[in-house]
């Protein structure tokens, strides 16, 4: 009878192992997959606000280019008076 009981508590204590390795496996996929998505969301932000930052150096460009570069609302002038 001792050795039924041993056997029965060891066989609950191997599926209850074999349950939590299940379930720690999918909580690291899930949590991999989320920070997969974190890292995306990040990359399509910072492509976005260089996009805009190179807009930006376009337009100062242009205007220094053709002398519409505006200083404390005057029209700037490349001389050096």
């Amino acid at each position: 009878m001792k050795k039924i009981s041993l056997l029965i508590i060891a066989a609950i204590f191997t599926l209850s192992l074999q349950s939590c390795r299940e379930t720690t496996q999918e909580k690291t996929e899930d949590a991999a997959k989320a920070i997969g998505e974190d890292i995306e969301a990040g990359a399509k932000k910072a492509g976005e606000k260089i996009e805009k930052g190179a807009k930006k150096v376009r337009e100062e460009i242009d205007e220094e280019i053709h002398n519409t570069d505006d200083l404390n609302g005057e029209e700037a002038t490349d001389d050096a008076s």
